[in-house]
């Protein structure tokens, strides 16, 4: 058996609608690790699960999150979309990767780090975006643990690094290949990989020894990581 984290990427999407709490238990039941969710914010400020920024693809509805106050979101989802808050209680001891897309400025991503904080569940979150929000959350909670997410295979500036402080180097998983992960390695982080879904895609991972892996097919994944899989050498 392989130490790999199987997250599931924002839950279970192929049997489930993704960042919902049905998906999110789906995933937990499944396997996972770990679930990946997107969080954003309402007109008002409260954190919930969405990627888009508007209720189109998921929901039927056209209009920006951003436009929307909680409680209209609420009405015009029916209750589907959850706020951050509840997402937590719903998963009460399972771990999360909160993704911030677009959450660049310091304010919001206070918002994302007290909701954690007043759910007493900073032990088992961690963040992940690119640079601009994770220097957001690092501003926000210098003690947070983030997976900094790369869309190149060019290292990291040392004074990002510095500034972000990551555990995790969080890569396309394309990008990856076993000089990569080495270097990784060799430089004190952990290796992340979003978002394979075949059988051999994750088989390659695994076999560079990567960390962590984020994947919209976490029972596959999980199968494969702890089925008997034979790492080549």
């Amino acid at each position: 058996m392989q130490n790999v984290t199987a997250v599931a990427h924002r839950g279970d999407p192929y049997r489930v609608r993704e960042n919902t709490i049905d998906s999110l238990r789906s995933a937990l039941d499944r396997g996972a690790d770990a679930v990946e969710i997107d969080v954003r914010l309402t007109r008002d400020g409260v954190p919930v699960l969405l990627h888009d920024e508007t209720l189109e693809r998921l929901w039927g509805h056209e209009r920006p999150l951003a436009s929307l106050s909680a409680a209209e979101v609420r009405g015009l989802t029916d209750g589907g979309v959850p706020t951050l808050a509840e997402a937590l209680a719903a998963t009460d001891g399972g771990r999360l990767m909160i993704d911030l897309p677009g959450t660049t400025q310091e304010k919001a991503a206070r918002r994302v780090v007290d909701a954690v904080r007043e759910a007493g569940a900073q032990d088992r979150v961690y963040y992940c975006a690119g640079s601009p929000e994770m220097l957001a959350v690092r501003a926000a909670d210098p003690s947070a643990e983030i997976a900094l997410t790369r869309t190149t295979m060019a290292p990291a500036r040392p004074a990002l690094l510095d500034a972000v402080r990551p555990r995790w180097l969080n890569f396309r998983f394309s990008l990856l290949d076993h000089d990569l992960t080495a270097y990784v390695h060799h430089s004190g982080y952990l290796v992340s990989a979003w978002t394979p879904d075949t059988r051999r895609s994750i088989r390659r991972l695994l076999d560079m020894g990567v960390d962590s892996i984020t994947t919209n097919r976490v029972d596959v994944l999980c199968a494969l990581r702890d089925g008997g899989y034979t790492r080549e050498r």
